[in-house]
């Protein structure tokens, strides 16, 4: 194990928090997009450019984008995929049974990401906490530069409604890769038409 002298206080490698990320969900004129940038940080420093936290699940049917951390985060969309296939692919269902599972399983609850899975219909935010979150107007987001990126798009889907869903995320995320230090500009856009 190694030790990190971070600002005058020591703390392990190993328990040093991970910031890594900015995704962000849109839905607009019959379009789904999801959009995550590549960077992922441990403490102060930039550890890869390069991440992709975006999965398209069942068939190209839905989409999965995660924040937090990478190792947890893995864990938590082959748990979701379980759940799609044992409720025959129906997203909301099998989020809410795995945030049941998220917040009462003593080794799931220690997981730190969070998940936002889309399908056509319906975007959902999933914690940690139990939460299944459905936004009001079609557009959510998750990570370290997710304010600036619902900002961005609750803006863009408002003023401009001549943009599809997946330009609608891209220029979000450009934008918050303009203002926070924890996402970058490597872009990675999937869309669901």
């Amino acid at each position: 194990m190694y030790i990190i002298k971070n600002h005058h206080q020591y703390r392990t490698f190993a328990t040093m928090q991970t910031h890594s990320t900015t995704v962000l969900a849109v839905m607009h004129n019959g379009e789904t997009a999801m959009g995550a940038d590549g960077q992922a940080t441990l403490g102060n420093t930039i550890v890869k450019s390069t991440v992709n936290k975006l999965r398209v699940l069942h068939d190209g049917k839905i989409l999965a984008g995660f924040a937090g951390s990478t190792a947890d985060a893995f864990t938590l969309i082959e748990r979701f995929e379980e759940k799609l296939k044992a409720y025959s692919g129906n997203m909301k269902r099998s989020a809410i049974e795995l945030a049941k599972d998220w917040r009462m399983d003593r080794y799931l609850r220690r997981l730190e990401a969070m998940l936002i899975v889309a399908d056509k219909e319906e975007i959902l935010t999933v914690s940690g906490n139990g939460d299944v979150l459905a936004p009001d107007n079609g557009i959510t987001s998750i990570g370290s530069g997710s304010m600036y990126a619902l900002s961005a798009a609750t803006a863009l889907k408002k003023h401009a409604p001549q943009l599809s869903a997946e330009q609608i995320v891209e220029e979000s995320m450009r934008i918050a890769a303009d203002i926070c230090i924890y996402t970058n500009h490597n872009l990675t856009v999937k869309s669901l038409k």
